[in-house]
């Protein structure tokens, strides 16, 4: 006898229909209050990201300008400049001429005087008198300031990598497991956390005074890369620590010494992370004002870091460095509207140059992972 039809589409509906899942979580007051601390996580990072994301498009709303602002044309090749980015800084005259206001730098104005002086004279007429309001670093550009931000950017990262990388090796490959080894550990760990104007007083201490360098290039190359060492030797030695042993044994095992097994076997495959190391060193030492403010930051500096006599001066010299202009911009000069727009445009190049230091970074780092996996 055949079933009736309602049972067999009864059984049909109950074969199509999904199966409840007997593992999964059941609603109730532990799961409701789980996921409301979820949101609470979510709302906090979503919070986090957009006063960053506000932070950044602020100085790139205000910032932005000042620079696209200063391109003027030139006699000479490219025929084209930007008196933000390639002339230094300078004090911002404000004056009043044949009726229209004008601003000038301090290089400009004196020009512009002794021309209307000359024109004057050749007319017989008195020497043009001019009602100027000044305001100090207002004018010119930041190019002094940025090529010493690279320099110590550069340098401090060529001496961090160099003693944190041989640091981390001998610890990760030679040293033992002893009490004093993890000793040292332990005080590198520390060191990360001393803040920064502690290293300054440190590097003024020892490079500026006791060893007798003064305020230059080499002084605040040594105190940066003391500050960041902590960091580079940390996460170079976790990057060695990644390479398997089974690269250490065969290369060993094919009769290879032990310094050839690690810089042909190890360092290559963890050059990627060590790298990651540099990129984080690079954001914090780019950004320090109170090392460099004792060891090598000037105010004004007319001359550029080549123009020296000899190659020692090159290294015995302070520089002019961007955070530490953005500081005495900000807060050691009176403010009003012209300083303002140097802030912000300065902040707005220093982000970029920072920021196309770490991608270059990054970009060796992604090819490197390319070249080397296993």
């Amino acid at each position: 006898m055949n079933p009736p039809v309602s049972v067999i589409r009864s059984a049909a509906a109950e074969a199509v229909a999904p199966r409840k899942n007997p593992f999964a979580p059941r609603p109730g007051p532990a799961r409701r209050a789980e996921s409301a601390v979820a949101w609470i996580f979510r709302l906090a990072t979503y919070f986090v990201l957009a006063c960053g994301l506000f932070i950044f498009a602020s100085i790139v709303w205000k910032g932005l300008p000042t620079v696209t602002s200063a391109f003027e044309r030139t006699d000479t090749f490219p025929y084209v400049t930007n008196t933000f980015l390639f002339r230094a800084p300078e004090t911002l005259y404000v004056f009043e001429h044949e009726g229209q206001k004008r601003e000038m730098g301090d290089a400009a104005f004196r020009a512009f005087r002794e021309a209307e002086t000359a024109k004057a004279a050749a007319a017989g007429q008195p020497a043009p008198r001019f009602t100027t309001q000044t305001y100090v670093y207002a004018a010119g550009g930041i190019w002094p300031c940025i090529v010493g931000t690279v320099l110590l950017v550069v340098g401090s990262m060529t001496i961090a990598l160099t003693l944190g990388v041989a640091s981390a090796i001998y610890l990760s490959e030679y040293a033992r497991d002893t009490a004093f080894v993890r000793f040292i550990r332990l005080a590198i760990l520390n060191l990360a956390g001393v803040p920064s104007i502690v290293f300054g007083l440190f590097g003024f201490a020892m490079f500026v005074l006791f060893f007798g360098w003064n305020v230059s290039l080499l002084a605040g190359w040594f105190t940066l890369a003391f500050m960041v060492l902590p960091v580079v030797i940390t996460a170079s030695e976790e990057a060695l620590k990644a390479v398997p042993k089974g690269f250490r044994e065969g290369s060993l095992a094919l009769g290879a010494t032990k310094w050839q097994t690690i810089r042909k076997n190890v360092l290559p495959y963890a050059l990627p992370g060590i790298l990651t190391s540099s990129i984080l060193g690079i954001a914090r030492v780019a950004g320090e004002t109170a090392p460099i403010m004792f060891t090598a930051a000037y105010v004004v500096r007319d001359k550029l870091p080549w123009d020296v006599e000899k190659i020692s001066d090159f290294f015995l010299q302070g520089v002019m460095a961007l955070p530490y202009h953005i500081y005495v911009v900000s807060s050691k000069i009176p403010q009003n509207e012209y300083t303002q727009r140097v802030q912000y445009g300065t902040a707005f190049v220093f982000l970029g140059i920072v920021a196309l230091i770490a991608a270059s970074s990054i970009l060796l780092r992604n090819k490197l992972r390319g070249r080397y996996k296993w």
